[in-house]
């Protein structure tokens, strides 16, 4: 049986975060139903389809209907919001791993270009954004950012944690920082190191031109896999969103999701 694009305990959760629609003047045409609307928008996430194919029979409206309640949201801070949530719930449980967060990136296509896009130098130059991810330890995301194709990873480890929101559910104050922070070669810069351990963290980014066989590979899958799960929505595995904040939006959202699984998995919904 196949399982509800947007099952009641999520909505359960989103719906008292969606923002007000603003008065309507007399005679306009009434605001189509947010839940409706958020079912096409992942219906689109997941099938990878343009704006102007979403179907009518899904009763969400039209690709613009979607397209502008996705940019409302995404400037509303509304996924950042339920995101938050998702974790507060997780750590409430005992569920998130401090110990170590893990850094990662990931290139996909960019159609057409677009803001936040740049030459990729996997793709010979073909214009291409960047998906960078911070996880914690078994892989719920933290973080994740888009960035041009051409942004070094060497950079990116610092700025990642740093845009990792305070996690509540516990009593006292809420907790941003891991004990360590885990990268591949590609995050191999010392300045990031410093900045690092000044945040009291303990860098462990592999460093170019020494022998593979580290070990850290047995953690480090885990961001791997969560990149995996975020181009399996295959809206993501292409980018045809001209404006970032657009881009982003389906980016947010899909971590909504994938961090909705894990309470799922834990019993927590």
């Amino acid at each position: 049986m196949a399982k509800p694009l947007l099952p009641d305990e999520l909505w359960a959760l989103i719906q008292p975060l969606l923002p007000p629609h603003p008065p309507q003047p007399k005679g306009g045409r009434p605001f189509l139903d947010d839940r409706k609307v958020l079912t096409g928008l992942i219906f689109l996430l997941k099938t990878g389809l343009a704006w102007e194919d979403l179907p009518q029979e899904m009763g969400c409206g039209c690709g613009m209907t979607g397209w502008n309640r996705l940019r409302d949201w995404q400037a509303a801070g509304v996924w950042d919001q339920i995101q938050a949530v998702l974790l507060a719930r997780l750590r409430h449980a005992d569920k998130l791993d401090f110990h170590r967060f893990i850094v990662d990136t990931s290139h996909v296509r960019a159609v057409g270009g677009g803001e936040q896009t740049g030459p990729s130098p996997v793709d010979r130059r073909k214009k291409g954004s960047k998906h960078a991810v911070l996880t914690e330890g078994q892989g719920i995301p933290l973080v994740i950012d888009v960035l041009p194709a051409n942004t070094p990873d060497a950079n990116q480890a610092v700025p990642l944690v740093d845009a990792v929101p305070p996690i509540g559910g516990k009593p006292g104050r809420p907790r941003r920082r891991p004990d360590k922070v885990l990268g591949d070669r590609g995050f191999d810069d010392e300045d990031e190191r410093r900045k690092l351990r000044d945040r009291g963290i303990d860098p462990e980014l592999a460093k170019r031109r020494t022998p593979h066989g580290s070990g850290l590979g047995v953690f480090r899958w885990v961001v791997e896999r969560t990149n995996s799960w975020l181009h399996q929505f295959r809206r993501l595995r292409v980018r045809y969103d001209l404006r970032e904040d657009i881009h982003q939006g389906l980016c947010n959202l899909a971590e909504v999701l994938i961090t909705f699984r894990f309470l799922v998995r834990f019993g927590l919904t």
